[in-house]
């Protein structure tokens, strides 16, 4: 049900639409660097890292070149990491935590004690869940997740204390800890707010994150390894991302005004539930369904390509003239994320005989590049991104939509408490931007003069 506004609130806020527009021409005037990017679209450097890196192109000469994308972790590239975690037929998820938080790669015996710290830390806190989450459902996911991430400063005896130990120990807590959070957040919806039967099922000390996390949404807690792994790779692949991205920019920003650890993970969650952060994935598969809806034949190149010209020209689907998961800040000519979760999903779509929809989504991969340039008359390249196929592969594997974006938020709090860590002990000075002032000076008027 939709909110309904005292008449004042009405008025006033007529006030904020007239009053808080900024004319777009005084950015150009003042160069200010709009969402911390220069004008051609390039972020500003703020910060120094040495977690992750992301490669879309090279500056040769003086010019800018594309070359095929690469994610870097710790110094690592990302597809070695996966390539020696499908060869020994491992779960990689928390080896690639361990990297991010410590900097190195673990050996064996070091990621069988990592792993069992997780598992000891996988259970919430006595009564939390009943007290935070069962008495105060939300019909938001990401949001109850939020409220739990904050509530569990009450139930830490020294979450004030930043010394790096703590901070530590509070952030594999809450690696741990997150993926119960979610499925628990997703359950009380599903009976408040949906009418739903509601099923909590503990987590398991000795089963991976993925495991654990399809266990625990799961109605009767059974699942394949094939389903395992590939949620595995998507948490690996979502895991970090740079420290420009939005949330993990966050954390760096609330971290430095020295805050505890969950008011700054907090805050990241809040980041990337936006619509413009991490819920592209959910406006894919939407996109996909209408895409589904209105194209007869999914494997005709022309039928599918006309719609997509619809899209683009705001004719079709939202009429936003955005092709969802298509493009990306960085990555010009793949994104090896895409790639990589790509390759699993054909496997799973033949395991769920999903063939002819991964087919369309193989086929608007090809054709979409030369569209785009074509509709819009610019050398751009254009590539997929991971958003694309991430949205896909969560729906062979059963997964409610509204836990899209919370998945990616069990997986990116690795990259979070990595970059808090640095903030922290590299850090010196508070994040604090300039902002120009341009409204004019006015004369005060007393309050009996006022009319």
């Amino acid at each position: 049900m939709e909110n309904v506004y005292p008449p004042l609130i009405e008025s006033l806020a007529k006030l904020v639409e007239e009053h808080d527009v900024i004319d777009p021409s005084l950015y150009v005037k003042y160069d200010v660097k709009r969402g911390l990017r220069d004008s051609d679209g390039k972020g500003v450097l703020v910060g120094l890292t040495q977690i992750g890196n992301v490669f879309g192109y090279e500056i040769k000469d003086g010019e800018t070149v594309a070359v095929p994308g690469k994610l870097i972790y710790r110094g690592y590239d990302v597809e070695d990491i996966i390539s020696d975690i499908e060869e020994s037929e491992q779960f990689g998820f928390e080896q690639v935590i361990y990297l991010l938080l410590f900097g190195d790669l673990p050996n064996a015996s070091q990621i069988d004690e990592f792993d069992a710290i997780l598992g000891e830390n996988r259970e919430l806190p006595y009564n939390f869940v009943e007290d935070m989450i069962l008495k105060s459902p939300s019909p938001d996911v990401m949001n109850k997740l939020a409220h739990s991430v904050i509530s569990s400063y009450a139930y830490d005896p020294d979450a004030e204390n930043s010394s790096i130990i703590n901070n530590l120990y509070q952030s594999i807590q809450l690696i741990a800890r997150f993926p119960a959070m979610v499925a628990y957040g997703y359950q009380a919806k599903r009976r408040h707010y949906d009418g739903k039967s509601m099923y909590l099922h503990n987590p398991l000390p000795n089963l991976s994150t993925s495991e654990n996390f399809l266990r625990m949404i799961r109605a009767n807690k059974i699942y394949d390894r094939a389903e395992a792994e590939i949620l595995d790779l998507a948490f690996i692949l979502h895991a970090e991302h740079g420290g420009g991205n939005n949330s993990s920019f966050t954390v760096h920003v609330v971290s430095s005004a020295d805050t505890d650890t969950y008011s700054a993970i907090g805050a990241a969650v809040g980041s990337l539930k936006g619509r413009r952060h991490g819920g592209a994935n959910i406006r894919v598969v939407e996109m996909m369904d209408d895409i589904k809806a209105n194209v007869s034949d999914w494997s005709d190149e022309k039928e599918v390509g006309d719609y997509l010209r619809k899209i683009l020209r705001k004719e079709a689907f939202d009429r936003s003239g955005l092709v969802y998961g298509q493009g990306h800040a960085v990555y010009t000519i793949s994104d090896p994320r895409a790639i990589l979760l790509r390759n699993k999903a054909a496997k799973l779509a033949k395991i769920k005989h999903c063939e002819e929809e991964f087919g369309l989504y193989r086929l608007i991969e090809k054709i979409f590049p030369d569209i785009f340039k074509e509709e819009k008359g610019a050398d751009k390249q254009i590539c997929t991104n991971v958003d694309f196929y991430s949205g896909f592969v969560y729906s062979m594997l059963g997964i409610p939509r509204e836990l899209y974006t919370p998945i990616f938020a069990i997986s990116r709090i690795a990259g979070w408490c990595a970059h808090r860590l640095e903030e922290i002990r590299s850090g010196r000075r508070i994040y604090r931007p300039a902002f120009k002032q341009i409204g004019e000076m006015r004369q005060y008027v007393k309050m009996a003069d006022r009319r």
